[in-house]
C-alpha cells in the first residue's frame, strides 16, 4: 500500500467517527501561533491545545514572512485572535545554510534563475525569534494591545523558553 493509500484509509477511519462539525472558524482560545514546519514539533500537544483552540501557521523556520503576516492579520482582524506566539526550536535546519548558498545550488542544479528566492535562513536562534516578534509588533494592521511573545522549543527536552 502506498503512503497516499495509507493516508486515505486513515481518513476513512477518522471520518467514520467525526464529531467536530460544531467547531467554529474563530479559534476558541483567541490564539495564533507561528511555528516551524519541523515534523518533530507537535504544537498542539506541547502547548496543551485542542482542535479549534488556535490558528497554527507553519513554515520553514517559523518566520513571519509576508504570507505568515497575511494569515496573522486575517486571524486577528476577521477571526478575533488577541495573542500571538512565535516559536522557533533548537536543532533547526534553517541554522544550517545561508540563502545565497541555496540559491547558488538551485541555479547550478536546475539552470533556472534563483536570485530572487528568499529562504529566510538565520544563524542566531534567539535573535531570529526577537526579529519575528518585532515584525508582528511593527505591523500597522495588528492592534497594539495584541500580546506577542517569542519562544524557543527545545527538541531534546520538550520545554519552551520565552525569549521575547
Amino acid at each position: 500500500m502506498s503512503l497516499y493509500e495509507e493516508l486515505m484509509k486513515a481518513n476513512e477511519h477518522y471520518a467514520a467517527s467525526f464529531d467536530r462539525s460544531s467547531l467554529t472558524a474563530p479559534p476558541a482560545r483567541k490564539l495564533a501561533v507561528v511555528v516551524c514546519m519541523d515534523a518533530r514539533l507537535t504544537v498542539e500537544e506541547f502547548l496543551g491545545l485542542r482542535t479549534g483552540d488556535a490558528h497554527i501557521i507553519r513554515n520553514a523556520g517559523g518566520v513571519v514572512t509576508e504570507d505568515a503576516l497575511r494569515s496573522l492579520i486575517i486571524s486577528h482582524k476577521l477571526l478575533g485572535t488577541r495573542e500571538f506566539l512565535v516559536i522557533n526550536h533548537t536543532d533547526c535546519g534553517m541554522l544550517t545554510f545561508k540563502d545565497e548558498d541555496l540559491r547558488r545550488r538551485l541555479a547550478e542544479e536546475t539552470g533556472a534563475d534563483a536570485s530572487e528566492l528568499e529562504f529566510h535562513a538565520f544563524d542566531d536562534l534567539e535573535a531570529n525569534v526577537r526579529a519575528q516578534v518585532q515584525k508582528i509588533k511593527d505591523s500597522p494592521f495588528i492592534a497594539d494591545d495584541v500580546v506577542v511573545r517569542g519562544l524557543i522549543y527545545d527538541v531534546k527536552t520538550g520545554r519552551l523558553r520565552e525569549v521575547a
